[in-house]
């Protein structure tokens, strides 16, 4: 099962206290303090795994809490400290403070870690409090209380190309023809109904990964139809590609709505690198030579069942992301 967003919460340990002690010793009556400092409490650190592509595990476990610090002892013994946790979590995940939506950390790269709790730090024994005109002190500290945070883990998919259309456009069909996906396919709408990922091979060595995102419908922008959950694996994608159904009645609308709902969530979608593919031309009676549209945009006709222009489109993907590359340095 695909999931993409989750609520958890994390707490870290607590401080040990610090000792307050004073050294014992045959024929020695009045020893100096010798209290321990307490432990630190453990931390809840998130660390990146590529391998991972879900937030599936968290659906089991709600509360993550790390082990407090173990308080300080005589003889100048110290705490032991409180054992960190680890959580692994996808490339690509967006942490959020839950009661505020603040962003806490983008985590983009692999192995990435970031303490999303720290433990609390360890009380000071007596021994620390000893000066030359203070040298019996019973001072000591308790120790800090560690962090207790309600967090949102949300996964945006991290591609280079995102298909986007109605569903039953064929994203699905191109994504198992241009690479080694797998993902489900049938007749009828709404076939997938979680984002699908495929690495196609591009000139020589090169590669690029592919987003097959499920299928938008009118008012996706307002959630209407899981839009909120779909639309926001687009975000990371540097180029798009609009996918509509040749034998689709008003080809304009279709576009205009798949357009408007990518403009409507975030106008920012709209200004990445672009490409209309017009799918199943296989299914026309007779070829057409290019679908006219109101658009600036690049149309390109194409048939996963027959192959028709598939090699000339994963060329242009890749133009399309030279150009977004391009574009980021130049805003740079």
């Amino acid at each position: 099962m695909f999931i993409d967003y989750v609520k958890i919460r994390v707490k870290s340990g607590q401080g040990g206290s610090g000792c307050m002690s004073f050294h014992r010793e045959k024929f020695i009556d009045k020893g100096g303090p010798d209290g321990g400092d307490g432990g630190r409490g453990g931390s809840v650190i998130l660390r990146a795994n590529r391998q991972l592509r879900t937030l599936q595990d968290f659906t089991y476990k709600k509360e993550y809490a790390a082990k407090r610090g173990q308080h300080g002892m005589g003889s100048n013994k110290h705490g032991k400290s409180g054992a960190d946790i680890t959580l692994e979590v996808p490339v690509g995940t967006v942490v959020k403070e839950a009661e505020t939506g603040d962003i806490l950390v983008d985590i983009i790269t692999d192995r990435q870690k970031f303490i999303v709790a720290k433990g609390g730090k360890g009380g000071r024994g007596n021994a620390r409090f000893a000066t030359a005109t203070h040298r019996s002190p019973r001072e000591w500290e308790v120790g800090d209380p560690g962090q207790d945070r309600l967090i949102e883990l949300e996964l945006k998919l991290i591609a280079d190309i995102g298909l986007v259309g109605l569903p039953n456009a064929g994203k699905s069909t191109l994504l198992s023809v241009i690479s080694s996906a797998k993902p489900k396919i049938a007749g009828y709408p709404f076939t997938t109904l979680q984002p699908n990922l495929g690495i196609v091979r591009w000139r020589d060595l090169s590669s690029f990964v592919v987003a097959d995102i499920p299928g938008l419908i009118e008012g996706a922008h307002e959630g209407k139809g899981l839009g909120h959950q779909f639309l926001r694996h687009i975000e990371r994608t540097r180029a798009v590609a609009y996918l509509i159904d040749v034998s689709d009645d008003d080809p304009q609308s279709t576009f205009d709505i798949l357009y408007n709902e990518l403009k409507s969530y975030s106008k920012l979608l709209v200004q990445k690198p672009a490409i209309i593919v017009m799918t199943k031309t296989d299914i026309l009676s007779k070829p057409i030579k290019k679908m006219k549209l109101k658009t600036k945009l690049p149309v390109l006709n194409i048939s996963s069942v027959n192959g028709d222009n598939i090699s000339l489109l994963i060329d242009e993907f890749g133009k399309l992301i030279n150009k977004a590359d391009l574009l980021k340095e130049v805003e740079a």
